[in-house]
């Protein structure tokens, strides 16, 4: 009898477990990330009353007889699945499907996370606003990331400050130089080639056509200058538009006939005479009146039979541009006003730093199409970070008031082989156990999830199957209430026999 008063009890108690954990559950139904539980019972230790009998000849075989000793919690599952996403519209919320967990700081501790309510402090840290635990990733160098190794604070140093301006060091040329493009074959009036308003040369090209110049020196054999640009940011950060030409370079064979080299020339200057090997200058006054010189080294590009690039160019495949800035010459009437005013800042602070630039013709091709060449380069202005906006991959991209947008960071994702295994801490956040096996860390694409930015994760407790599961915990709790007060009285009985 007193061994029924003990089995009703622990089948009070496990189902007072399992109450407890759907309580759990539904105190989290609107939690971010939250993941339900379960629990399940097994039966305890049992009482062998009789044991098992082999079967002889004349008779059979006997079951063990076995009184069991009441139940137990089997286990406390975690349900590890991914919860619907609700939209927030809050551009740093992030929700994430499939089987990761953010990754979070706090001093030297390290935490897991499904909740992506995170957001900016004042410092420019991406963090979790309720506790302070600083979201993990790598930081771009020079507008690139590269996932996959050790992981450090998300943290925008340009958060609230003023991005300062950077000098353009290098662009690149794209697209392509007709293989077809006329060149002079005769040159009639001028001087030596050279146009003038009075004195005026008619230049015959190579596909019949013949075109009147009163500007500019030609060269039979050489095209026409194509003319293009390229954008420039100085060290103070305004820009200069600097004029580039290219020239297709031929020459005449014995019978007058033009010989293509299949060589283009790069100049600064729009003189179709240039020749190969020659370096040029070109000078001209900014909007703020300071004298520019630009001086392009030689630069000879030749194109193999497939329109690409050939090794055989002589400049290679980059050319370097000096640029040197003066201010300009000031007038005796603005010498003696600034000898006279003492509190007068000079102006050279005011005039760009010299600087130089890398020019790339390794993505220029020479096809038979018409040209369509163009350039792009580095380099802006000063600017102040306005927007940041995270791709599916948890790549986190500043937009800034100068129109530059580059990578800041990317966030990074941490995959366990049994994330069942998590243990559970406060402010919705895990950490490690025992049984979670190796973890791994590298962007979500590359462990098969998906960041859904201005969203978060709902919960996965299932309303409905909670409240079906309390319905089962209330009935065999109250099961196993009566178990113990029949046992109570059958005791009383017992007792009272004496009486």
């Amino acid at each position: 009898m007193m061994r029924t008063l003990y089995t009703g009890l622990s089948g009070t108690k496990v189902h007072q477990t399992k109450l407890d954990v759907i309580g759990n559950n539904i105190s989290n139904v609107n939690t971010t990330g939250f993941k339900s539980s379960r629990t399940t019972f097994s039966n305890m230790l049992s009482q062998n009353i009789a044991g098992a009998a082999a079967g002889g000849e004349g008779t059979g075989g006997t079951n063990p007889k076995q009184v069991g000793l009441g139940a137990s919690v089997g286990s406390i599952d975690l349900i590890y699945k991914s919860g619907s996403p609700m939209m927030t519209g809050k551009n740093t919320d992030l929700c994430l499907s499939g089987d990761g967990l953010f990754v979070v700081k706090r001093g030297n501790d390290t935490f897991y996370t499904r909740n992506g309510g995170f957001e900016f402090d004042a410092s420019g840290k991406y963090v979790l606003p309720g506790s302070g635990h600083v979201v993990q990733g790598w930081m771009a160098k020079d507008g690139v990331v590269t996932p996959g190794g050790s992981v450090e604070n998300i943290k925008l140093e340009n958060v609230g400050k003023e991005l300062e301006a950077k000098a353009t060091d290098s662009v690149t040329y794209f697209d392509n130089l007709s293989a077809n493009v006329p060149v002079v074959t005769e040159i009639s009036g001028g001087e030596s080639g050279s146009a003038s308003e009075t004195n005026p040369v008619t230049l015959t090209l190579s596909d019949g056509t013949s075109v009147v110049k009163s500007s500019g020196t030609y060269k039979v054999g050489n095209s026409l200058p194509i003319t293009t640009s390229m954008k420039i940011y100085d060290s103070l950060g305004a820009t200069h538009e600097i004029p580039v030409y290219y020239i297709h370079e031929g020459t005449l064979d014995e019978e007058g006939q033009v010989s293509y080299s299949g060589q283009w020339l790069m100049s600064l200057t729009p003189d179709a005479s240039v020749t190969s090997g020659q370096s040029t200058t070109s000078t001209f006054t900014d909007a703020q009146g300071n004298e520019v010189t630009a001086t392009l080294s030689a630069v000879e590009l030749k194109f193999d039979t497939e329109g690409r690039l050939s090794q055989e160019s002589e400049s290679g495949s980059t050319a370097e541009i000096a640029i040197s800035y003066a201010a300009p010459a000031a007038s005796a009437t603005e010498t003696a006003a600034a000898t006279d005013d003492s509190s007068s800042s000079s102006t050279a602070d005011e005039v760009p730093a010299a600087q130089s630039v890398t020019v790339d013709f390794s993505e220029l091709t020479q096809f038979a199409h018409s040209t369509t060449i163009n350039s792009a380069g580095n380099g802006y202005t000063k600017g102040t970070l306005s927007r940041v906006d995270i791709d599916s991959s948890g790549v986190i991209t500043g937009t800034y008031t100068n129109g530059l947008r580059q990578i800041e960071a990317q966030v990074a994702v941490a995959r366990f082989v049994n994330p069942a295994g998590l243990l559970k801490t406060t402010n919705s956040l895990y950490t490690a156990s025992n049984n979670t096996g190796e973890v791994k860390i590298d962007s979500a694409s590359n462990l098969g999830n998906t960041i859904t930015p201005g969203a978060l994760e709902m919960s996965t407790v299932d309303i409905a199957n909670e409240f079906a599961e309390m319905i089962l915990a209330q009935r065999g709790f109250q099961s196993n209430s009566k178990i113990i007060t029949v046992g109570d009285e059958m005791v009383e009985t017992a007792v009272n026999m004496k009486r």
